[in-house]
């Protein structure tokens, strides 16, 4: 009797052995494919619309005044000489406040300049780095009197330490600190100044002008206490740049908690509902300002904690210490 076996064609020990992954395919990478979007999105017909209206209404206002200036020649040379030397006055105001928010704008760039130079001295320990952001640093509080000793005692220390993130923590401690608490007192003045406006505006249009006016203004005040110093259309964008922070870090929404707290338990509450709702304006105000400073600090938080929001909150109502947000 013969005695049936496997056939060895079906075995399969072999199969252990085979390796298949360096056999697969790579992914393919069409690094072209997404340039066509891309160029497609950003072009915008609203852009155009209003660059082409702007260029016209510019070229009309030009006209009119030439024909204008040219009429008043005509009647008069008198008329027609103070006619143009006002329009020169304008032109010439004019470009001194263009100038202004193009230096505006560098000062706030450079500000971000110095916090990546400083965040890759501490990450990297990048001598170089370092050495870039303490001499910004040095240009942008040069003529500040109240940090001139703080000044004088960095570039004494400069060749005694040698450790990139070392310096930049010196710097932070003794020039960067120095600053924060005028910070503090910015942002909760106008915290404050929200919440007696929303208090006491009987219109809720003025109660939004009111409260944008401030927040505005307090945004300029921090950018121009850590040398930012924006112009209008630099505050504009400081405000957009503390928009996305916050949204990237989910501060524009209050928690529960602090909600409840304002308009139920807290003494602000308790006195009126109107009250109650400046009081969450002024913390979402005091939200803003901590944004803002996280944005116009030069440095990072490294010798001292970084500042919270329940700080803030006993200066716009009746919250305790530990509520947090």
């Amino acid at each position: 009797m013969t005695s049936t076996r496997r056939p060895t064609a079906f075995r399969l020990p072999e199969t252990e052995d085979i390796e298949l992954e360096p056999d697969l395919p790579e992914p393919p990478i069409v690094p072209t494919q997404p340039q066509p979007l891309g160029l497609a999105r950003s072009f915008r017909w609203g852009s155009v619309l209003a660059s082409a209206a702007t260029s016209l209404i510019l070229l009309w206002a030009g006209f009119a005044l030439t024909g204008f200036i040219e009429d008043l020649f005509a009647r008069s040379v008198v008329l027609g000489g103070v006619a143009l030397s006002l329009a020169g006055l304008i032109a010439l105001a004019l470009l001194a406040i263009l100038l202004r928010e193009v230096i505006g704008l560098i000062r706030l760039n450079a500000l971000g300049s110095i916090q990546d130079d400083a965040a890759r001295a501490i990450a990297a320990r990048d001598a170089v780095a370092a050495q870039q952001a303490l001499r910004h640093l040095r240009r942008l509080y040069g003529r500040r009197p109240e940090l001139a000793a703080a000044l004088v005692d960095l570039d004494r220390h400069e060749h005694d330490i040698m450790d990139p993130a070392d310096r930049i923590r010196i710097a932070e401690r003794d020039i960067v600190s120095r600053l924060d608490e005028t910070a503090g007192r910015i942002i909760t003045r106008s915290s404050r100044r929200v919440t007696l406006t929303t208090a006491v505006m009987p219109a809720a249009a003025l109660d939004i002008l009111f409260v944008a006016a401030i927040n505005l203004r307090m945004l300029r005040d921090l950018a121009t206490l850590y040398g930012g110093r924006p112009g209008f259309i630099g505050t504009l964008r400081l405000a957009r740049m503390v928009l996305s922070h916050l949204a990237v870090t989910g501060g524009l929404a209050l928690t529960d908690n602090i909600v409840q707290h304002v308009l139920g338990r807290g003494l602000i509450g308790r006195l009126s509902a109107r009250f109650g709702e400046g009081a969450v304006n002024g913390i979402m105000t005091a939200r803003i300002g901590l944004a803002a400073l996280d944005i116009c600090r030069p440095l990072p938080f490294i010798t001292r904690p970084k500042p919270g929001l329940a700080e803030f909150l006993q200066q716009v109502g009746d919250f305790s210490p530990e509520q947090k947000a």
